[in-house]
């Protein structure tokens, strides 16, 4: 046993005068995506850079005093450091995309329990995170006022290694904070934990022009229980997770207030962060003086929420009994029954003593909510929709915004410059016409990148695969054959991805012996390269694991199939810039969005899928291959084999012909270059993290700003206003009913117009409190309308008796076939987001 130190300090490399601006480019994390800046620190010790993990704060850190000396007193280092740091403070200060532009918009807290950076800040485990780092990167590109919050886990994800057998292994490294591009905030915060005081400090990372505040509980104040909250990114049970979700929710929101930030638009990457809205609610209560309902309409307001699961078994659920250990006190502070702040995380008619469930939280709390891709929007309009059980589900008020990627952090930098040269120099942010002169670069200009990304994966691949075996004790007399794995001349399939039975990461070695004799051809052979890690629970996906590594030991093939350990941000970015293919097969609808296809699409990669995420919104038949879905199919068994022959005649009769024909002397695949064209044209102007920010902004966070600002002003009157009239309609809507609907149901002629009348009981609702609305649309065989229209009905009079009201309306038959209309009632008012967010509908 080692001793424990009482006290600790940080040791900082003392850099030249000359280089002081190393320091400043190293803590901004802008050098992950910057190309000059790595080039900077390459330049440094280019052993050391490689060494080091690409981690400039490590480089600085080891680097020889001499090596500094000399780089200090070479003119054409210093001036090149100089314009890194010249471009890095005229990046922060440049107006942007956002600055261009009028908006509501002020500020918005962007809450994430992973953030996927850079592989030199490890606080991620796979898709969530880094798509949040992409996030970060894309705002502050755009010069979108965001900041982050997060938590600092100290040992971070796992560690991957597998036994002899092929079985995963986990390991846990610490990790230094102050060994990082981190800056201690000068402020902590303090929360009750169910009875425990728990205190975190405060770190600060530079993503840009965005900061990023990570929440850390290893301090002295605490006990070793509170210190070990922020100890691994998803590890322990349902105690653990609900006490690193508190701390998330309620301690970032306590974060920002001792930062003196105060957002306009709150936004949570999951329901991991959905505290948050609680604390809030708290308050509103406590401090304004709001009722449970009026503080729920002042939240809603300014909260947004991305859902990223398609199945129920991917949201966090916590017993009745942990939630009264964590928020009993909340309840009684807030003057409010516990069954109230259970109903929050309850669908109607859930037992009391159900387990509070954070979705339904999150979606009961946010004014606006989407999934992440059009697909994924609406499996979560059918998954979710018993919040608005009278609601049709597309009307079910989730929105879609598409996953994105941050370009710059994963294309290959020869394909970056071939962008630079024929798109635009920022095209990452470029438009379809833009993107469309890809098409007039040269078919060996993309092949030698293509080539070249084949021989540096190949070389990588080698590499590893030398140094896991002497890990492993293995001599190198014996790791000879890793010289030979691999080809850099043949086509390449990558699979890297979390592993899950979701995914099918073994689909291929479904049928083994027709795998093989695509390895083996003489005269078109393939190569595979798989890397991935399975969730330390899931002993089925570390089951796949060991049986590709076990597939890949076979002496025949092991020189055309390779796993590669531990895989991260680095990995996958070998992967993605190395690859022909990118090969992804999930069971549809079960991949919410699946960004590393497009990562992988925008280095020249062509996509093989199935319709799910993305893919099934940015397939278009020329810009990659779709695998046959074969849902119709109840048994999975059934279902595999289906799919599995349709990945396999795709490879056989299209794909590998493709990859290996010459129409001329050249070694250039015309074809297939012509295939990668179509892809980066399609996908350039839609894969990217800087249009799914933009989308963020212009269809979540703006709408919410219009309203956030006003529903808190003058003691939060428009909320209080808001909740007592939906209190109203609630009580009232019972009544609310059509008497009659009245229209000609003759035949007509394309383009004639026809007016509908419908008489309307309102009960104790007012006119202004409702909206008539014609639904028409063409008619489906079984009387169902389809692709429909809705058209607001006129107040044109009053029916004597009762509270009867008359509606006009009229509509036109732009459809030839069988046309039809409905008409309906539901509540309307300025301050809501959508007429389907009370769940309120009367139809006829």
């Amino acid at each position: 046993m080692r001793p424990r130190a009482l006290k600790s300090f940080t040791v900082k490399a003392q850099l030249p005068p000359p280089l002081s601006a190393l320091h400043d480019i190293a803590m901004n994390l802008r050098w992950s995506w910057d190309a000059h800046s790595r080039d900077l620190f390459r330049w440094v010790d280019p052993t050391g850079w490689e060494e080091s993990g690409y981690d400039p704060i490590h480089l600085l850190a080891t680097v020889g005093r001499e090596r500094l000396d000399a780089l200090a007193n070479d003119q054409a280092f210093t001036e090149f450091l100089a314009e890194v740091d010249d471009d890095l403070k005229r990046y922060g200060e440049a107006p942007r995309w956002f600055q261009k532009r009028t908006s509501p918009l002020s500020s918005v807290a962007y809450f994430s329990p992973e953030f996927g950076i850079s592989e030199a800040l490890p606080q991620y485990s796979g898709g969530l995170g880094v798509l949040a780092g992409d996030h970060l990167k894309a705002a502050s590109g755009l010069g979108v006022p965001i900041v982050g919050v997060g938590l600092f886990y100290h040992q971070g994800y796992f560690r991957q290694g597998l036994d002899a057998d092929g079985w995963q292994e986990e390991r846990y490294v610490q990790l230094d904070p102050h060994a990082m591009a981190l800056s201690l905030v000068d402020a902590q915060i303090k929360i009750d934990l169910a009875g425990m005081p728990l205190v975190a400090r405060i770190w600060k990372a530079q993503v840009g022009r965005i900061p990023l505040y990570l929440l850390d509980t290893d301090v002295e104040e605490n006990t070793e229980d509170g210190r070990s909250i922020t100890d691994r990114l998803y590890s322990g049970g349902e105690h653990h997770r609900i006490q690193q979700e508190v701390l998330l929710g309620i301690g970032g929101v306590h974060a920002l207030d001792a930062l003196g930030l105060l957002p306009q638009v709150f936004h949570m990457n999951e329901g991991h962060a959905g505290f948050l809205a609680l604390e809030r609610i708290r308050r509103f209560m406590t401090s304004d003086g709001l009722s449970l309902p009026e503080a729920v309409e002042s939240v809603r307001a300014s909260t947004a929420f991305t859902t990223h699961t398609p199945v129920p078994a991917g949201i966090d659920l916590f017993s009745h009994e942990l939630m009264k250990q964590h928020f009993g006190g909340f309840a009684e502070e807030c003057g409010i029954a516990f069954d109230d702040v259970m109903q929050l995380g309850h669908y109607d008619g859930d037992p009391h003593d159900a387990p509070f469930n954070m979705a339904v939280m999150c979606l009961r709390l946010s004014g606006q909510a989407n999934g992440v891709s059009k697909l994924h929007g609406r499996v979560s309009r059918n998954m979710f929709g018993r919040l608005w059980p009278q609601v049709p589900e597309d009307e079910v008020p989730i929105k879609s915004v598409t996953n994105g990627i941050h370009s710059r952090t994963w294309v290959a930098p020869g394909m970056a410059e071939l962008f630079d040269r024929y798109v635009l120099p920022e095209w990452n942010e470029a438009d379809a016409e833009r993107w469309s002169r890809i098409n007039g670069a040269r078919d060996d200009e993309i092949w030698r990148v293509r080539e070249n990304g084949r021989e540096q994966l190949v070389a990588f691949i080698r590499k590893r695969l030398r140094e896991t075996g002497r890990a492993g004790g293995v001599n190198d007399l014996d790791l000879e054959w890793c010289d030979d794995v691999l080809d850099p001349r043949i086509l390449t399939i990558g699979f890297a991805r979390r592993f899950a039975a979701y995914k099918r990461p073994t689909m291929l070695l479904s049928q083994p012996d027709r795998l093989k004799a695509i390895l083996l051809s003489q005269d078109h052979p393939v190569q595979l390269v798989f890397a991935g890690k399975a969730h330390p629970a899931d002993d089925m996906g570390k089951q796949m694991i060991r049986q590709i590594v076990q597939f890949s030991r076979d002496p025949a093939i092991r020189h055309r199939i390779a796993f590669i350990e531990d895989f991260d941000i680095g990995v996958s970015r070998m992967f993605y810039q190395g690859c022909d293919v990118w090969l992804n097969t999930p069971r549809r609808p079960l991949e919410a969005c699946g960004t590393s296809g497009e990562k992988a699409a925008l280095s020249g990669v062509l996509n093989l899928s199935t319709l799910d995420g993305w893919w099934d919104e940015m397939f278009d038949g020329q810009n990659g291959w779709a695998i046959s879905s074969a849902e119709n199919y109840t048994d999975l068994a059934h279902r595999d084999e289906r799919e599995a022959a349709s990945l396999f005649e795709l490879l056989e009769r299209h794909i590998i012909p493709l990859f290996y024909e010459r129409t001329d002397s050249s070694s250039t695949p015309h074809r297939w270059v012509s295939r990668i064209k179509a892809s980066l044209a399609s996908l350039g102007p839609k894969a990217g993290a800087s249009r799914m920010v933009r989308d963020y902004v212009e269809l979540i966070y703006e709408p919410l700003a219009d309203r956030s600002t006003d529903m808190v002003a003058d003691r939060h009157a428009r909320a209080r206003s808001l909740a007592q009239w939906k209190d109203k309609v609630k009580q009232g809507w019972a009544a609310v009913n059509i008497n009659s609907v009245d229209s000609d149901t003759t035949s007509t002629s394309l383009g004639v117009s026809r007016e509908v009348t419908a008489v309307v009981n309102l009960g104790s609702l007012d006119d202004s409190d409702i909206e008539v609305q014609l639904v028409h649309g063409p008619v489906g065989t079984g009387d169902e309308l389809y692709d429909t229209t809705l058209t607001t009905m006129a107040l044109v009079g009053h029916k004597s008796g009762g509270g009867s009201h008359r509606y006009q309306g009229a509509f036109s038959c732009e459809t030839a076939g069988r046309y039809g209309f409905t008409v309906r009632v539901v509540p309307a008012h300025d301050d809501i987001f959508s007429h389907t967010e009370l769940g309120c509908i009367t139809w006829a």
